[in-house]
């Protein structure tokens, strides 16, 4: 359980750092996303405004960021008002206590686009960013688009919604958690948050995380049920692969009720992008766990018959995930402000530079589903690529690998695969039984009619050789015996099952060469080494002084 909160708490962390732009940097830098880009609503270029007021994302934040620091002159910029000094003053704190205490509707999102949200509607000229709940109803937060001076168009806080706020502000509960609390807790900020809000996330972490795991257990049951009737298997261990992102998509809308239910904009705003990553990350995890399950199914039920095709699906599966992380990677980008177009055209401009420093690596790629493709091998045959012979056990997106008859594994890179020949031993439907004996020469013609009759005989016969095609000829008259060919093909694939055919079948021709009153002929040339060929030496110089002696002239 520890681990699982904390690994919950790093996600949060992770999505409040991916965010970190939103909630507060682009106010503070002024730097938004797209500002080198034309609005959809202009026609002609415009500056970036030093406040981060041509955005409605840059002027809610800056305008949140001023009041914190209690800085009223700057924060009357964002307001579209006439007021100045203390009834400028006044306005500013009653706009922060409703966005802080009344604020509601629908999670906050703000647009980082000059236009804004072109498809809300209202006029390009407005932007909606939330619902204030009074006793007596509901305002609409709203900025509005102003021309001020030469340079472009800003987003300020609309007039008519700060005509209302003296009245919501009069409307709202004035009871607020930060007057109960130490000033340490409220005035000590991190990562533009009160300490107290943190502490409130560490706790809100671990029980969200207790219900998503007690909704998940008892979701388990109908999660079996529905595996064994889609796979057709039983799924107790894939419902433990989908337990994590199942708890993890629990807990996230967990986050999404906060981020309604939140009063603050600060607050909401935090919520609203910590559900919306984690939502992304939920739901890819999920993904892949299920192309995990489906490719554990498919390999389940290819030890039944379907064995060839599950190197293609482990390779499609494969890249599914690589795309589904990828597309994943962009949407965090997306929901943290990064200007996706320019940052596609930045992958696009570096892929091609990765595209020739990654040469072997694009090459073993391709080079893979190739093989894949053109169904030359697949997992699980013997085969023998080049100088290695094995069983292929795993065909992966930069190599193959063989497993020798040494135990051994062998790794060969798909594009060097793919290039060289490769013989697939298990694709053989009949095996060839080929063998060449030597008879000795003191066989007559009519032993060796009746030989090659019995042996011709033997393999018609026999019901594991095929019938029509095998020949036993005698092929050859040579310096020391005659040269009798066998030629047949063995019905079997299973190299084992040929052994002990190929044994029997040489075994029963040693017979019949026997019953016919001849033998095997032994080697053309003898050779004699050691103690044997001095004693071979010794013999010829007695035989050749014996000559000398029987030969010598009668004196």
């Amino acid at each position: 359980m520890k681990k699982r909160v904390l690994a919950i708490i790093g996600l949060c962390f992770f999505a409040l750092i991916c965010t970190g732009p939103l909630l507060g940097t682009a106010a503070e830098t002024g730097t938004i996303s797209g500002d080198s880009k034309k609005g959809a609503a202009e026609n002609t270029k415009t500056t970036e405004d030093s406040l981060g007021r041509s955005t409605p994302d840059g002027t809610v934040m800056g305008f949140m960021k001023a009041t914190q620091k209690r800085d009223y002159d700057q924060a009357v910029e964002y307001l579209n008002t006439h007021r100045t000094g203390k009834s400028a003053q006044k306005l500013i704190q009653q706009l922060q206590a409703v966005l802080d205490r009344g604020f509601t509707g629908r999670p906050v999102i703000l647009s980082k686009k000059r236009e804004g949200y072109l498809d809300d509607g209202l006029s390009p000229t407005l932007e909606r960013v939330g619902s204030a709940e009074t006793s007596t109803g509901t305002i609409d937060i709203l900025l509005e688009r102003v021309q001020r001076g030469s340079d472009g168009p800003i987003w300020l806080f609309a007039a008519d919604t700060l005509a209302k706020v003296p009245a919501a502000y009069e409307e709202l509960d004035k009871f607020s958690i930060e007057q109960y609390l130490p000033d340490i807790l409220v005035n000590t900020w991190f990562l533009r948050f009160p300490l107290w809000q943190w502490i409130s996330v560490l706790l809100v972490v671990p029980i969200s995380l207790v219900i998503a795991t007690g909704l998940t257990r008892l979701a388990r049951p109908l999660l079996l049920r529905v595996m064994e009737r889609i796979a057709g298997v039983h799924g107790d261990y894939h419902t433990v692969q989908l337990a994590g992102p199942m708890r993890l998509a629990i807990f996230t809308v967990g986050m999404w009720c906060i981020s309604f239910l939140s009063g603050s904009i600060i607050a909401s705003l935090f919520w609203t992008y910590v559900a919306a990553v984690l939502t992304v990350i939920s739901i890819c995890w999920l993904l892949m766990r299920i192309i995990d399950i489906g490719l554990a199914v498919k390999k389940m039920q290819s030890e039944s018959g379907a064995a060839g095709k599950i190197a293609v699906i482990q390779l499609a599966g494969k890249l599914i995930k690589i795309l589904i992380a990828a597309t994943g990677a962009i949407t965090i980008l997306y929901i943290a402000g990064i200007n996706i177009t320019a940052a596609l055209t930045g992958l696009g401009i570096g892929g091609i530079a990765v595209a020739f420093a990654a040469q072997k690596t694009l090459e073993n790629l391709f080079g893979g589903i190739m093989i894949i493709s053109d169904r030359t091998i697949h997992v699980g045959d013997f085969c023998r690529a080049g100088t290695a012979l094995g069983v292929v056990e795993e065909i992966g997106l930069r190599s193959t690998y063989l497993r020798t008859q040494d135990r051994t594994i062998v790794a060969i890179p798909n594009g060097q695969m793919a290039s060289m020949s490769i013989e697939n031993l298990s694709a053989r439907d009949k095996i060839l039984f080929r063998h060449s004996i030597p008879l000795r020469y003191e066989t007559g013609p009519s032993q060796l009619r009746h030989l090659l009759t019995d042996m011709r005989t033997l393999l018609k016969n026999h019901e594991k050789v095929e019938s029509g095609t095998f020949r036993v000829r005698l092929m050859k008259l040579g310096d020391s015996s005659f040269s009798v060919e066998i030629f047949a093909y063995v019905l079997e694939r299973g190299y084992e099952d040929y052994l002990e055919i190929q044994e029997n079948l040489l075994l029963r021709m040693l017979e019949l060469i026997e019953e016919n009153g001849t033998a095997i002929a032994p080697p053309a040339q003898l050779t004699y080494s050691g103690r044997e060929t001095a004693m071979f030496r010794e013999k010829e110089k007695g035989q050749g002084a014996s000559a000398k002696k029987v030969h010598k002239p009668a004196q």
